[in-house]
């Protein structure tokens, strides 16, 4: 038999723990143990930036429409106010849905900064992701994108960095020609091309006035209705119940209550809607029913029978996104 390799042993410790930089996880631990950082000192950072937040847009105001954003709208814009207002330079910072060529971010010409949210991260806290990168873009030359990266596990969240008092004012676009400040004729051709492709698989969208969080999207069959919703979401689903075993759960002739999704720690209800129907139509059938969830919320009773089968049915219908 093979003798066993003995292993190396380390010299000595080069640095202390607090000291111990970020490295390639297959690269030497920078602390002289002789092994990879992914089995020495970068097990422990990996396990923290990997565990998941499940509501990372909690105490953001406007968290049902983050929620929206990051998963059921394709072009919008949102502009966002820094705790103690903008550095100089940076004449606005604005969230995007997505940016060109995946960006995560990016610094224009002009200073401006724009952050993109429906990204994919490096670890299971979004907010930790986008604030990281937020704080690059707010550093980096103008006329830079910002590439993704390994981001530390004691970083800033966007509740660090954010204005918590300020309004969160979504603006739906029907595609992504805000990507180019002046003209899409200056685009870059790669630039151009993301934006014929993003402009190309775009679903019109239109976010309700009456209610919040609200989105109506337009496909070719039919046509739905997407509500994030704050409530915690047992309550959800057993007011969501009653008012579908009551046959109130709909908005009006031709609609129905089809499931929901489940994003980011909150329930997304979805409602098929004619062809024909359009946002502005919505607008009256989506406050009335918001009066109906609001009465449901408020009762206490047990379910019936009847409404404990509906809220079986509900919740079998239920998909998670994130």
């Amino acid at each position: 038999m093979a003798k066993k390799r003995p292993q190396t042993k380390a010299v000595k410790p080069q640095l202390t723990d607090g000291e111990i930089p970020v490295v390639g996880a297959r690269e030497p631990c920078p602390c002289g143990s002789g092994r990879r950082y992914k089995a020495c000192h970068g097990r422990a950072a990996a396990h923290a930036v990997t565990e998941l937040v499940q509501r990372p847009f909690e105490g953001l105001p406007g968290e049902c429409d983050w929620v929206a954003l990051r998963e059921l709208v394709p072009a919008a814009t949102v502009e966002l106010t820094l705790k103690g207002g903008l550095p100089d330079g940076v004449p606005s910072v604005t969230l995007a849905t997505v940016l060109p060529m995946a960006w995560p971010a990016l610094r224009r010409d002009s200073g401006a900064v724009l952050l993109a949210l429906q990204n994919d991260t490096s670890s299971g806290d979004l907010s930790r992701d986008m604030a990281h990168t937020l704080h690059r873009a707010l550093t980096a030359a103008p006329g830079t994108p910002i590439a993704g990266e390994r981001v530390p596990a004691d970083g800033p969240r966007l509740q660090d960095l954010l204005d918590l008092d300020a309004p969160f004012e979504p603006v739906v676009h029907s595609g992504f020609e805000f990507w180019i400040p002046d003209s899409a004729e200056n685009a870059s051709p790669e630039v151009a091309a993301s934006l014929e492709r993003a402009n190309a698989a775009a679903i019109p969208t239109v976010k309700l006035s009456g209610v919040d969080a609200a989105y109506w999207c337009e496909t070719p069959e039919k046509n739905h209705l997407r509500w994030v919703m704050p409530q915690p979401e047992e309550q959800l689903l057993d007011a969501l119940a009653r008012l579908h075993a009551a046959g109130t759960s709909s908005l009006g002739e031709g609609t129905r209550l089809v499931g929901s999704f489940r994003a980011h720690g909150l329930m997304v209800p979805v409602w098929d809607l004619p062809s024909g129907m359009g946002a502005e139509e919505c607008e009256k059938p989506a406050a009335e029913f918001a009066e109906r969830l609001a009465a449901a919320l408020a009762s206490d009773s047990p379910l019936t029978a009847d409404e404990r089968r509906a809220r079986g049915g509900l919740t079998n219908r239920q998909v998670t996104l994130s």
